[in-house]
């Protein structure tokens, strides 16, 4: 079992001094949490990338203060990034579920063979094939494998449990298209991570066929927002906050509880979940979301492979043409893949 993850008594100290010593109190997660594969320290390069990113995260979302707003602005900031090159693409139609289909533009790539089924993120409301088809394309690559990645159905026009509906359904209907379900891995970022989560465990819920692994990056695991980062880094966090994980719960959810384990899968069994990984930066709100989760699924019986990333911004991983740490995450997930799939490629 690889678990790079900071115990919970030390997270429990951690908390305690953070308020007055930040810098020690980011070494030790870091040095706790890096065990395993060795993330390594922040070099100066990557904290100058960040701050440039940041500002530019700035400029594209002051004044969206709704959905509608900032789903404009985060297509906005994503069509200034480069999109994927080397790659097939198809369109597909995923049952109703509007999806492409991408695989690496190699003579004998083996479409049809292994496949990441990519579930984007953008707080349930926000984010398309568009605004992570770099992000896909190059996993496509790195992992040698065909990525599904699906435009589901977003709030507000759809709330729960629409999004988690069509992952599902877009699951199901590479089951039912050839793709083995030791061959599928089930990944997403933030509200993607979510629903990535929660498609898996409705598929165990429903006694089917599980994929081989999940990967989840800085997801949303907890809708009740009661993780101590909320508060810890909420200064370090420019990108989201404890306001717009309240906000995107009450449209998202309506009357149901944020603590269901139907649609918060911190509060979920994990018995029988398949292998996973997850990534998170170590200055994010969602920080806790994933720790904790973590800490859950270890317990029952989960392979949990966990990295916290120093100094990295929610959804560092779009962005590889702004900063250096998201070309190395991705490798990292494209390992995990590769590492889980039951037909390896060929070298």
């Amino acid at each position: 079992m690889n678990r790079r993850i900071l115990p919970t008594a030390n997270r429990r100290g951690l908390k305690r001094i953070s308020g007055l010593f930040p810098a020690l109190a980011a070494l030790m997660l870091l040095a706790s949490a890096a065990a395993g594969r060795d993330i390594g320290p922040q070099s100066q390069i990557s904290r100058e990338q960040v701050e440039k990113f940041i500002g530019l995260w700035k400029d594209h979302f002051a004044g969206a203060d709704s959905l509608q707003q900032r789903r404009t602005a985060f297509r906005t900031l994503m069509e200034t990034t480069p999109g994927p090159t080397r790659i097939q693409v198809r369109q597909v139609d995923a049952d109703g579920v509007d999806a492409e289909l991408m695989w690496p533009a190699r003579l004998h790539h083996p479409i049809g063979q292994r496949v990441i089924l990519y579930v984007h993120g953008g707080g349930f409301s926000s984010g398309s094939i568009r605004t992570h088809s770099l992000l896909a394309g190059s996993l496509a690559k790195a992992a040698s494998s065909d990525v599904l990645l699906i435009d589901y159905r977003l709030m507000p026009e759809y709330a729960y449990p629409a999004q988690i509906n069509d992952a599902l359904t877009a699951y199901r209907w590479l089951l039912d298209n050839g793709y083995r379900n030791e061959n599928i891995i089930v990944a997403g970022d933030g509200a993607g991570g979510n629903i990535a989560i929660e498609t898996v465990l409705r598929q165990m819920q429903a006694a089917k066929p599980l994929p081989a692994a999940v990967i989840a990056l800085s997801p949303i695991t907890d809708l009740a927002a009661t993780g101590g980062s909320m508060t810890s880094n909420a200064g370090n966090d420019p990108l989201l906050g404890k306001a717009e994980i309240e906000t995107l719960r009450k449209t998202y959810l309506r009357s149901r509880s944020p603590t269901d384990p139907q649609a918060s899968p911190l509060y979920a069994d994990m018995a029988g979940f398949p292998p996973l990984l997850l990534q998170v930066g170590s200055g994010e709100v969602l920080l806790d979301d994933t720790l904790r989760l973590a800490d859950k699924a270890h317990q029952a019986g989960v392979d949990v492979t966990t990295e916290v990333w120093p100094g990295m911004p929610h959804q560092w991983q779009l962005f590889p043409s702004l900063l250096d740490d998201a070309d190395r995450s991705s490798q990292n997930i494209a390992e995990f893949a590769i590492q889980h799939f039951a037909d390896k490629p060929q070298e």
